[in-house]
């Protein structure tokens, strides 16, 4: 595993991306691209939806999870490993770790939503609850990978973790030749990493548009300020996109490759996810409704394009509102 801070983006290339999606076969099927006709009627171009919740934890952290435990050497795997997570990650890891037969940890906020808990544990993961922030999550795990000889899998800022995330764009590239735009939700940037780093490999010409809450615009900050920024709190309705910080190695790829930055309501993510099921039938989590929110909002698209759906793991209550 590498990833340290500041490590030059370099570390991910276009072969670790191909070695990543090799590694995926036979264990991740491609998830499917679902046209949208509610989208592509604000959009006045075809919208499509990739299906990441389609991904057997409901997310497309498996890709990232399985390939970052997969690439490690057989004797730290042995021994075990432990990550900080809101939900989604957590549950890769534990799937991951599962199918490998070893120990999984998840140091997870107070706040983080019951499906997602159970999620964890569900697939073997013991569940350890921290503070509802980056900061206190990822302390407690540093300070048990230490007493307890784990090796941590850090939720987007490592290389393994971005290219695994980055098989999301090498599929939508296969599956829609004439894509002019991809629209991808941002949280510490691991799966907008990963696919702008697809993107640049191997058809710069199309448009990578972030997208993130207000409540949460850790990117936009960034893109700001040339650097990383630290926000003081951040809060949505959309839980899997709240990290208060860009990572410091998904940044500088983000940067290089990414065209636009664009914030939505909360009020847009509720209502993206009432849409989604009314028009396409499918269950999309408020963090996976983000990119189809945008659209919905009006923002402008050159041409075809794809919203990515990163994830479908809402509790019944929430999602039974936001549908009533």
């Amino acid at each position: 595993m590498t990833g340290a801070a500041g490590e030059a983006p370099a570390a991910v290339s276009a072969r670790g991306l191909a070695e990543a999606a090799a590694g995926l076969a036979g264990v991740l099927a491609p998830t499917r691209l679902v046209e949208v006709p509610a989208l592509a009627a604000a959009a006045g171009v075809p919208v499509a939806l990739k299906c990441e919740f389609e991904q057997p934890m409901g997310a497309f952290k498996a890709r990232g999870g399985w390939t970052a435990l997969r690439r490690m050497a057989p004797a730290a795997r042995a021994r075990g490993v432990i990550t900080y997570s809101s939900g989604n990650h957590g549950q890769s890891v534990a799937w991951a770790a599962q199918r490998f037969g070893i120990r999984a940890v998840v140091v997870m906020p107070e706040t983080a939503p019951a499906v997602k808990v159970a999620g964890v544990r569900g697939f073997g993961g013991e569940v350890v609850f921290a503070p509802p922030t980056s900061p206190a999550r990822q302390a407690m795990a540093e300070a048990m990978a230490a007493r307890e000889g784990l090796t941590i899998i850090p939720p987007f800022d490592d290389p393994d973790i971005i290219e695994g995330q980055g098989t999301c764009g090498l599929e939508i590239l296969e599956q829609r030749p004439d894509v002019a735009a991809i629209l991808v939700p941002v949280g510490g940037g691991g799966l907008l990493a990963g696919i702008c780093a697809a993107v640049e490999a191997h058809r710069p010409a199309v448009e990578v548009i972030a997208v993130e809450p207000e409540g949460a615009a850790k990117l936009t900050a960034a893109w700001a300020a040339g650097r990383p920024v630290t926000l003081p709190r951040t809060a949505s309705v959309a839980d899997g996109l709240l990290p208060v910080s860009i990572g410091t190695l998904t940044f500088p790829i983000i940067r290089r490759v990414a065209r636009r930055v664009v914030t939505v309501r909360d009020a847009d993510i509720r209502r993206a996810v009432a849409v989604l099921h009314a028009s396409a039938g499918v269950r999309v989590e408020p963090s996976g409704a983000a990119t189809a929110a945008a659209v919905l909002a009006g923002l402008p698209l050159p041409g075809p394009a794809v919203c990515v759906a990163s994830g479908g793991n809402v509790d019944d209550a929430l999602f039974a509102e936001l549908t009533a």
